[in-house]
């Protein structure tokens, strides 16, 4: 039996959409306000979200559990499996001591207070972000900075600074993945409109941060140097986004930031050597150095991780993959029952095992441990220790998007997008704001994506903007 979507129950949008906010307010209150645990916050929200889906706009209460266990199993696959596969080659790295090494290469670079936070704030936070993402980026490398001794208070403000630019790309993608299949806007399209978007502010973050952290006279020394920073970022982030998809933007934009960046300065150096003004001039650590060799063999699981990602993103292989191994099968109970605007929404779930990005990232991962030197026991370890971590992590996201489906589902999105779209064509200017606020509560771009991402496009479809537009609003608005 169907069920025609309600979008305005209580017959006053103003109520109707108030009463669609309530589980959106409450997800801000327990996590801003109450300081809630993740997966306890979003468990409780989408209760009370399925409650109002039931009592409010009239939901069958089997198609209220269904929609947000499809949404649920969305988040385990493929999303949480790209985040478990790419956290695991990043704790095999450190483990195997392999990360030591690209941490302790960065960090010989340069004595200049300034050029570390470039390189290590900058670059190499961006590739935390883009390999692990979920608050990893921050965490490491402001810890390398203290180790450099920078103030612990000042490498975290600055590493959260650094932290704006790869965020709409972290965790191989996440986000744009997310804010695809909660809008039902193509993947390809959001990357492509982020990345055009995304790269005018990679220029000019690496600038702002070293004049904000020395001042104007002693950050314009370096201008050239931050240029060349901020630039090859935004370049190859432009390209991969736009060519090659969401997932590697910044894997492929950091690792040419650094190159770039290390390069430049076999040639260039400041004409003085900033330090902090506390700081005594003979402080430092003591410099080790590496072979060339070491240092490829540290970077090679990232550099293996790249091929095999972009390698499943050419069409003919996904396609191949795929012929083979996907399975497609309709919701039950779902599938088709839900009637919005006259049409029915489909419910059918892929599980592409061979052609998902995250078993991509799992063959790079298992090419990689004899590269890194691990054995098989080390490797196995590192995975039932990675799934450990990250049991509580990988709860929240499928919630949050059970959350995001519920919300769609039973039409309190549509309602929502309604009732903004009494904005008109100002909308477009409050689309980033949306974004930005949903960040600040939550702390995730990938979050705030589930939460906003349907509102948006119902709003821009409603007010005549191409939805493609506000979706990336969205995600640029959270960094």
């Amino acid at each position: 039996m169907t069920w025609t979507m309600e979008t305005n129950p209580l017959n006053n949008i103003g109520l109707s959409a108030l009463v669609a906010a309530i589980p959106i307010f409450y997800l801000f209150w327990a996590l801003a306000y109450k300081r809630m645990k993740g997966h306890w916050s979003a468990i409780s929200a989408v209760a009370i979200a399925v409650g109002i889906a039931i009592l409010v706009y009239g939901m069958p209460i089997k198609l209220a559990l269904l929609s947000t266990f499809d949404g649920m199993m969305f988040g385990l696959w493929p999303v949480a499996w790209i985040v478990v596969t790419a956290v695991y080659i990043y704790n095999l790295s450190v483990k195997t001591g392999q990360f030591e090494v690209i941490k302790n290469s960065l960090a010989s670079i340069s004595d200049d207070r300034r050029l570390q936070a470039l390189l290590i704030a900058f670059s190499f936070g961006s590739f935390l972000e883009g390999a692990a993402g979920f608050g990893t980026p921050v965490a490491i490398s402001a810890a390398m900075l203290v180790g450099l001794g920078f103030n612990p208070l000042y490498a975290a403000g600055i590493c959260l600074l650094a932290n704006t630019a790869p965020v709409a790309f972290g965790a191989i993608g996440i986000p744009i993945v997310v804010a695809g299949q909660v809008s039902g806007i193509d993947t390809m399209a959001i990357s492509q409109m982020v990345g055009r978007t995304l790269p005018f502010l990679s220029v000019i973050i690496p600038l702002y941060l070293v004049i904000l952290m020395s001042g104007w006279k002693s950050g314009m020394e370096v201008w050239p140097a931050a240029l060349i920073c901020g630039g090859s970022f935004a370049l190859a982030q432009w390209w991969s986004s736009n060519y090659l998809g969401p997932l590697l933007p910044d894997i492929l934009a950091s690792i040419a930031s650094i190159v770039s960046l290390v390069i430049f300065l076999r040639f260039w150096s400041p004409k003085t050597t900033w330090r902090f003004p506390e700081e005594a001039a003979s402080l430092g650590k003591e410099k080790l150095r590496y072979t060339g060799g070491q240092v490829f063999r540290a970077w090679a699981p990232f550099i293996i991780l790249s091929v095999f990602v972009a390698a499943w993103g050419i069409k003919p292989i996904k396609d191949a993959l795929d012929y083979f191994t996907l399975v497609k099968f309709e919701i039950s109970g779902l599938h088709n029952l839900v009637i919005r605007a006259g049409k029915p929404m489909a419910a059918v779930y892929n599980f592409n095992i061979l052609s998902a990005a995250g078993t991509a990232i799992l063959l790079a991962g298992l090419f990689s441990i004899p590269v890194m030197g691990a054995s098989l026991s080390v490797a196995g370890e590192v995975g039932v220790q990675t799934l450990k971590t990250l049991r509580w992590p990988v709860i929240t996201i499928s919630t949050i998007l059970g959350f995001a489906y519920i919300m769609n589902f039973s039409g309190m999105a549509i309602t929502l997008g309604n009732a903004f779209a009494s904005t008109g064509k100002w909308f477009p200017l409050f689309s980033p704001f949306l974004g930005w606020m949903g960040v600040f509560m939550t702390g995730s771009d990938t979050s705030t994506n589930a939460l906003f991402g349907k509102l948006q496009e119902v709003t821009a479809t409603k007010i005549g903007v191409d939805p493609v537009i506000t979706v990336s609003a969205n995600t640029c608005g959270g960094v």
